[in-house]
């Protein structure tokens, strides 16, 4: 079946609500403009792309024809100009893919997502990959990896930044992480239209085999992701909290299905799929009903059940 293809889609219309207002949060704190520059002074982005380079396989349409064929098909549908370089890496036991890079970006698979995901499945993981893009969160996704490594240099030396993570900076930008997830799920939705592919995908990535994925399992998974989404998370104390941002690097399969479902149910993904959607030269804008000056206090585990609504 042919895709419906989205040009000039900007990422705005299918932008998770829990994304924009911890992005929101976390660009309102003190110092953290400050933070970024200093760590990108260090050449975190030459980094990430050296490594990258003398490491993995790079990905074309000769080595690894399906493997490309699917990138292609998920660029083509969220219309992402130019493409990025795609590479292979070594295996970790469980599936991975990332995005490096904030001017020429790469995105890489691990040879697990490669051997473990079928083709349309590869178009899920490949779109939400191509979401952070989309969104333009490499930036802020580069330094939250790099983060922890960096911590204790930043706060011992004279950059004039020491003790930000300990006044919430950190576990700021690994919320939003966490939250960005969402929005990205969402992309790789649009560019797989199915589903029961974008859930036989999460499940996988929440570490099951593709051979003891049955009928009863998916039907179980969806819901015990629905039956999350009633979860009274107002209820966890502060240090659950904390811990749970900064875990942020886990596959959180199950509450990303929940909110994936979410959306779905609500009629907004299908409204995309029909053409109702801006584009990159829109002035068109989402609306919160959420006061905007109540992002900087904003708490997405307090505030699970946001109210919002489109306007055109």
């Amino acid at each position: 079946m042919d895709k419906k293809l989205f040009p000039g889609l900007n990422s705005e219309i299918y932008e998770h609500p829990f994304d924009s207002k911890a992005l929101i949060s976390l660009q309102r704190m003190p110092g953290v403009s400050l933070m970024f520059k200093k760590i990108n002074e260090y050449g975190i982005d030459r980094l990430f792309r050296f490594r990258c380079l003398g490491n993995g396989l790079k990905v074309n349409s000769r080595n690894f024809p399906d493997m490309y064929q699917a990138f292609m098909s998920a660029c083509q549908v969220l219309d992402i100009s130019p493409i990025p370089e795609l590479y292979l890496v070594h295996g970790e036991g469980y599936i991975k893919t990332f995005t490096i890079g904030v001017n020429k970006s790469i995105v890489i698979l691990n040879m697990d997502g490669f051997e473990l995901l079928s083709p349309e499945e590869l178009v899920y993981v490949f779109g939400h990959e191509l979401g952070h893009i989309k969104s333009k969160h490499m930036l802020y996704h580069q330094t939250a990896t790099v983060l922890p490594a960096l911590g204790k240099v930043i706060a011992n030396s004279t950059l004039g930044i020491g003790g930000l993570a300990t006044n919430g900076v950190e576990l700021a930008l690994y919320q939003w992480v966490m939250m960005a997830k969402l929005t990205c799920d969402r992309a790789g939705l649009l560019a797989c239209q199915n589903l029961d592919v974008a859930t036989s995908a999460l499940i996988k990535l929440a570490g099951l085999p593709g051979e003891y994925i049955t009928d009863p399992v998916v039907e179980d998974f969806v819901a015990q992701a629905r039956e999350f989404s009633t979860y009274n998370l107002d209820n966890l104390d502060k240090v659950t909290k904390i811990l749970s941002f900064i875990e942020n690097m886990r596959p959180w399969a199950v509450l990303r299905a929940s909110e994936l479902l979410k959306w779905v149910d609500s009629g907004e993904y299908q409204s995309v799929l029909m053409g109702t959607y801006l584009t990159e030269d829109s002035t068109d804008t989402i609306d919160i009903v959420d006061d905007e000056d109540d992002s900087e206090e904003w708490d997405f585990l307090a505030s699970w059940e946001p109210s919002y609504k489109r306007s055109n």
